[in-house]
């Protein structure tokens, strides 16, 4: 267990350095940050634009540039935001809580909504409430992210004003994204789950099951389902990599200060530092839900313990 955890660990480690480095790398192709410091004033000397970019630090060859940067990663030093020379740090701890909350939020949701919604619809194969659920569900795929957000704040904030439309003020700001989110991932996870679902419940060991005499309660919640939670662990870790790039977009609909908001912001104001923190801490949180995932196994598959 331990070789497999560190073997583990290892590649983390290597996909968050090759992530950085790639994101360090099109940076530099996005723009000089030292040019974006006078946006609306009179044009910089050549002097003045030098003397900035030493300040910054981007005099410097690139690599060291990155090494530099890998280098306060290790210690939890992500470096000074060239806006206002606040630490990033700061920032992304800042942030951090409304993404997080606003993600959890929407996986939560779409837990709550697919698990019965995919249970009733394999159950009753063929049934309009299964021939429902699957409409539904190719309806909500066909939706992008923003324009639910967009239709949602329009019909539920501004002409009902039942929900505020933008901040992070209560928890009633967080509906709307939330469910905007949840949605649009409840739709494709009442699919899987409902595939899963159907296969394992033509399986030869259900059968048998039933055969003995059991409940097709029993059948479905001690046998169907948890040879289900595999498959279904594996796409809810992968699809919290989508939620956190879906909160990007999101967050600027409702105005929710989180992290898509600060990389947006910072990829306007060409801030390096606060961008490359940015990417470093999603990318650390992808490859740890990832990990758990791949933990997880061992609880639902005696066989994957033995391995």
């Amino acid at each position: 267990m331990a070789r497999y955890l560190l073997s583990q660990l290892f590649q983390a480690a290597l996909v968050v350095v090759f992530v950085t480095l790639v994101v360090a790398v099109m940076l530099r192709f996005s723009g000089d940050p030292a040019v974006a410091q006078f946006q609306g004033a009179s044009a910089p000397t050549e002097e003045q634009l030098r003397e900035i970019r030493q300040a910054m630090g981007l005099d410097r060859p690139f690599l060291v540039q990155y090494w530099d940067f890998l280098s306060g990663v290790v210690t939890g030093d992500l470096g000074t935001s060239f806006r206002g020379e606040t630490a990033v740090r700061s920032l992304i701890a800042q942030a951090m809580p409304p993404t997080m909350l606003l993600a959890l939020c929407s996986l939560g949701l779409s837990v709550l909504l697919s698990l019965p919604l995919a249970i009733h619809a394999a159950v009753h194969k063929g049934s309009w409430a299964d021939q429902a659920v699957r409409f539904f569900s190719l309806l909500g795929l066909s939706f992008p992210n923003f324009w639910l957000g967009i239709m949602l704040a329009l019909i539920f904030g501004v002409t009902l004003r039942w929900l505020p439309v933008s901040g992070y003020e209560s928890a009633a700001s967080l509906i709307l994204p939330s469910v905007t989110l949840g949605l649009i991932l409840t739709s494709t996870t009442v699919r899987l789950l409902r595939a899963s679902l159907l296969d394992v419940l033509s399986s030869q060991y259900v059968t048998v099951a039933r055969s003995k005499g059991l409940s097709e309660r029993r059948v479905l919640y001690k046998h169907a389902l948890r040879n289900t939670a595999i498959p279904m662990i594996t796409f809810v870790g992968l699809q919290f990599g989508g939620l956190i790039g879906g909160v990007v977009i999101v967050e600027q609909v409702f105005a929710w200060p989180g992290l898509g908001s600060l990389a947006l912001h910072a990829i306007s104001n060409r801030d390096y530092p606060v961008l490359q923190g940015t990417v470093t801490v999603l990318a650390v949180l992808v490859v740890l839900v990832n990990l758990l995932v791949d933990l997880s196994y061992g609880l639902f598959d005696p066989r994957v313990r033995l391995e």
